[in-house]
């Protein structure tokens, strides 16, 4: 398995993680329960991670055009 192919699977399954967190905590927000402080925090992680392979994924066929001409 090539690598532009692991990103892209590892980019759909950390966006899956991050929406059912971010879905958790309104959940949890609309069934009246205040969560802690560090709740607010669980979707930071998956975000930056999200962040840095969806750049990847974005500058990488400019990558490939200058490496052929």
């Amino acid at each position: 398995m090539n690598w532009s192919l692991w990103i892209r699977q590892f980019h759909r399954w950390v966006s899956i993680l991050f929406t059912a967190i971010v879905i958790a905590i309104f959940v949890m927000l609309g069934a009246g329960q205040q969560p802690a402080q560090w709740v607010y925090y669980l979707p930071l992680p998956p975000l930056f991670l999200l962040m840095f392979s969806g750049l990847y994924m974005f500058f990488r066929p400019y990558f490939r055009k200058s490496r052929q001409l």
